[in-house]
């Protein structure tokens, strides 16, 4: 595991590189979020996706949400409807607060995303640095709070190794920039339902 600090919070070229360069060879990455600390992988990879889950020790079949960096990468993943469409844009707006929708998904991305269901969660972050990672890396990045199952998230990184003891069940790549801010998780709202949308977490 490579844990990188950053003193100041900036991420610099070198830095972003490596993240991404990590993210396209499959391997799993703790990045900062919108809200928590992140664990992340490549979410057209399979592989890659298993091996969140084992660390998490979370059910296998549990769906996971997905980053994109915008609506028309998301057009080629999911049965987007003009209506959806106009929603997402004041979901998503600059000042709207974090929200993961629900939507049908085309069966493009590993079923281990999805756990065997028609929807798939989706979110645009509004961190620049996260929508240059999905673009370096040509696909969206899977995003789950980082923890064990079960258990709280971890906000602050000095304590990784209270939670992941042994070597082989720890990420490949960690991002600290510090204890998060923000612990309250994005809201999650359902659109795949034709009476309208359905708020799951508020």
């Amino acid at each position: 595991m490579t844990h990188l600090r950053l003193k100041d919070k900036k991420i610099n070229s070198v830095v972003a590189n490596l993240v991404a360069g990590s993210l396209r060879i499959g391997q799993t990455v703790v990045l900062p979020t919108d809200t928590i600390y992140g664990l992340s992988c490549a979410a057209d990879n399979a592989r890659a996706i298993r091996r969140v889950k084992q660390l998490k020790n979370s059910d296998p079949k549990k769906p996971l949400l997905i980053l994109v960096d915008n609506l028309t990468s998301l057009k080629k993943y999911v049965f987007l409807t003009k209506e959806q469409s106009a929603r997402l844009k004041k979901y998503w707006s600059a000042t709207a607060r974090p929200t993961t929708v629900i939507l049908k998904h085309r069966g493009l991305l590993p079923k281990e995303l999805t756990g065997n269901s028609d929807g798939l969660a989706v979110r645009l972050p509004k961190s620049k640095f996260l929508i240059k990672m999905i673009k370096a890396v040509g696909a969206p990045l899977v995003s789950t709070s980082f923890n064990l199952s079960g258990e709280e998230v971890i906000r602050d990184l000095k304590l990784l190794m209270q939670y992941f003891p042994k070597k082989k069940c720890r990420p490949d790549l960690v991002l600290d920039i510090g204890a998060c801010r923000r612990v309250r998780p994005s809201r999650l709202i359902d659109l795949r339902s034709e009476s309208g949308p359905i708020i799951i977490r508020k």
